[in-house]
């Protein structure tokens, strides 16, 4: 007697608005040899220190290496992860942070040690992509806060709690994924206000402020009065030293670091014991203010050779922000234009960017995109600009002429 097949295995219903990252699919796409990637934000590999990370690893590797760890993590290197914080306007002790593994990690945990299915967090519009996915994960809906060129809006913020019953916001205030923008140190103050009276806990994602490219530090938004006691910080070691390390931490108020522990001891037990090790190890054995340098040395001028040639090749009327760090770029062409219909005109040109609609919980503009400097040459991004902008004069404006 024939045996049918077994039918498809059903899915959890959380997973039905849970798509695969499109920047992940185009960085698949990107690594063809012929194709220039403005897509993803990897760190360029030039800047892994593989030498002294060889060396970290060799220091450390053991029994104690080899075993079981702390849910929280190795002590020594929370009290040097706590030091990079409080080098950020922001006093930290190491029983304070949390090691994750990696800065994804830590938002699945917030989401799910702060959120209950169905409920709402309050987000920038456009936001990072990834934190999208990880609300949608966890059955919770991501809403825009309203904003200007400057940022979320704090009354906007109020607003959007009070109709919504969001009690999380989430916000990358310094060198934004995917607009590259800083918030103000005034903006800063005026959204930690506004959290406190909207009663929200306030959870800072901060990957990129060590990769400051020009300009004067801006605090954490945490350091604020009225958001230190409400605000979690995560960063992160993968754009300083290596993301195949897997380490990021985060900082909670006194009220939520046991939540997270529980959340995190059942995620994974705790983050992988060599890579802490070994990466205590690297930080105490090198200048961390010497290497952001070298990275900042690295990255600026691929930055700068990406806006002029942005400038030469984008259609008139586009703008661009100029970000002071980070590793992204935010386009908005005119308006009529579409970057997903322009994605694979691009391709075909030998280009990759990734299209602005991925990262909006409200309405996207869908003449926006984002491009990144990150692990192309100066020469390979000029080239890159140029087939950018033949892409989208071959592809057009769809708005009456």
């Amino acid at each position: 007697m024939a045996i049918s097949p077994p039918a498809a295995a059903p899915v959890a219903r959380r997973l039905a608005g849970t798509q695969s990252s499109p920047v992940r699919d185009l960085l698949a796409l990107a690594s063809q040899p012929h194709i220039i990637s403005l897509a993803g934000g990897l760190p360029a590999p030039e800047t892994f220190d593989v030498e002294g990370l060889k060396a970290a690893f060799d220091a450390v590797v053991g029994v104690r290496a080899l075993q079981y760890s702390s849910t929280e993590g190795d002590r020594a290197l929370r009290a040097r992860l706590a030091a990079v914080m409080a080098a950020r306007g922001l006093p930290a002790t190491a029983d304070e942070i949390l090691v994750t593994t990696g800065s994804q990690q830590a938002l699945g945990l917030v989401a799910t040690t702060l959120c209950d299915p169905g409920d709402t967090v309050l987000v920038e519009d456009p936001t990072y992509l990834a934190a999208l996915q990880t609300f949608a994960l966890a059955d919770v809906k991501a809403h825009p806060i309203p904003g200007d060129e400057h940022g979320p809006d704090p009354e906007g913020l109020i607003a959007a709690a009070a109709r919504t019953g969001a009690t999380v916001a989430y916000l990358i205030p310094t060198f934004q994924n995917p607009t590259g923008r800083t918030l103000t140190h005034e903006r800063r103050a005026a959204l930690a206000e506004a959290a406190r009276t909207a009663g929200v806990w306030l959870v800072e994602d901060d990957p990129y402020s060590a990769l400051r490219l020009e300009g004067e530090p801006e605090d954490l938004l945490a350091a604020h009065p009225a958001a230190r006691d409400r605000t979690i910080v995560i960063q992160t070691l993968s754009k300083i030293l290596a993301p195949g390390l897997r380490i990021g931490y985060l900082r909670a108020p006194a009220a939520l670091r046991g939540p997270l522990a529980v959340a995190k001891q059942a995620a994974d037990l705790h983050t992988s014991t060599v890579a802490q090790l070994a990466a205590e190890r690297w930080l105490a054995t090198h200048d961390l203010d010497a290497h952001f340098a070298s990275l900042a040395a690295h990255y600026r001028p691929r930055r700068d050779a990406l806006l002029a040639a942005l400038e030469e090749h984008l259609p008139a009327g586009s703008t661009m922000t100029r970000p002071q760090g980070g590793l992204f770029i935010w386009i908005t062409l005119p308006a009529g234009y579409d970057a997903e219909a322009i994605l694979p005109c691009a391709l075909e040109q030998g280009v990759a960017f990734v299209p602005g609609t991925f990262f909006y919980a409200g309405e996207p503009k869908r003449e926006t995109l984002r491009v990144s400097f990150a692990t192309a040459t100066p020469a390979e991004l000029a080239e890159g600009a140029a087939r950018l902008g033949a892409a989208i004069g071959t592809t057009g404006s769809t708005s009456p002429a």
